[in-house]
């Protein structure tokens, strides 16, 4: 493996050894590799003897609750004052799953203006160079994956206790889709059974994460399949979109629609595709690709978004119609890519 430049490791294991009060920040809305890597570095510091705090900018889903240390975690959304004072009492922050500050919102100007040490670790491209030790690469499946060889390669095999393992797992698992994408270099295996050894239980984290949805979430995923799905086999696209009213009809609670986007593209010729979610002044948006079709190149052009090659996301303050009608006119413009990408998958 060996991805991290030795420098970086051993800057980032100098200023530990330097602090005591350490403060971890994930992005706003989190998924599954940002609650992970957090739960996963905060059993890591904890057990080497450091006070360690967690800040969430806003809720996160139910099936990420059940890691080890949840308790520990702050929502910034509920306590903005209690966020800012450990943000004070910080010696050191550590950023984790994402590579600009305005993936925290609320929170953004506040971190930015921060004068401790910063480190940064994350596999997202095109990092803002914030920080003054950056752990980042695409060359991994998540960030947990990273996490992994820097813990490793700070203090060894034994840095990776249950705990840690559990959390880490759950992250790799959850940004590949349980391995179906962001997964095909060997060394996301390798971290795997690394963390399978150490006696996770990973048929029990799958159930935690993807069999642990409630009735209403099953009934809004059955609607938008058979009323919401819209498909342009002419382009090799497909979407859903929920406004505010159904979610309130279905009882929408945060994570509720994790997932949704990736059906589409069980469709034979859908290599495109995207959720357009209604919320308070904005819409918020995901995107999947198959092949060589880069949905992070559109999101960032089109809707204030970015992410990965074949997974992306952004957002727009657009009323919902009107983003629709603005991404179905892009589907035009983008014709030629997405069907010379429908042929070269099709071969």
């Amino acid at each position: 493996m060996k991805r991290i430049d030795p420098q970086t490791i051993e800057g980032v294991q100098r200023q530990l050894a330097n602090v005591q009060q350490v403060l971890i920040v994930t992005h706003y809305n989190p998924d599954g590799d940002a609650i992970g890597s957090t739960l996963g570095l905060y059993h890591y510091l904890s057990r080497r003897g450091h006070r360690v705090d967690l800040v969430v900018p806003n809720e996160y889903p139910g099936f990420l609750q059940w890691m080890p240390g949840n308790d520990q975690i702050l929502l910034a959304s509920q306590n903005h004052q209690a966020a800012i004072e450990k943000l004070h009492r910080a010696e050191m922050i550590v950023f984790l799953d994402f590579n600009v500050l305005d993936r925290l919102q609320h929170l953004e100007e506040d971190f930015r203006q921060a004068r401790v040490p910063k480190v940064l670790i994350d596999h997202h491209p095109d990092p803002e160079p914030f920080a003054d030790w950056m752990v980042s690469t695409t060359q991994v499946s998540s960030t947990c994956e990273l996490l992994y060889e820097l813990l490793v390669a700070m203090d060894g095999e034994q840095s990776i206790t249950r705990n840690v393992a559990t959390c880490l797992y759950t992250g790799i698992m959850t940004d590949t889709g349980s391995f179906s994408y962001n997964s095909s270099l060997p060394d996301t295996y390798y971290v795997v059974s690394r963390l399978i050894e150490q006696g996770i239980d990973k048929d029990r984290i799958y159930w935690r994460v993807y069999d642990n949805y409630s009735a209403d979430r099953m009934r809004l995923l059955g609607y938008c399949l058979n009323t919401k799905l819209k498909v342009f086999p002419e382009f090799g696209a497909a979407y859903i979109s929920i406004n505010q009213s159904e979610l309130n009809h279905f009882n929408y609670k945060s994570g509720d629609s994790e997932g949704f986007v990736n059906y589409p593209l069980s469709i034979s010729g859908v290599m495109f595709s995207a959720i357009f979610i209604e919320q308070e002044g904005y819409v918020k948006i995901s995107f999947r690709s198959k092949g060589d079709f880069y949905a992070n190149h559109f999101a960032t052009a089109h809707f204030n978004g970015g992410g990965h090659k074949n997974a992306a996301g952004g957002y727009s303050e657009l009323p919902l119609e009107d983003t629709l009608n603005k991404f179905e006119s892009l589907l035009s413009d983008y014709k030629n890519q997405l069907k010379a990408n429908c042929l070269s998958h099709a071969d």
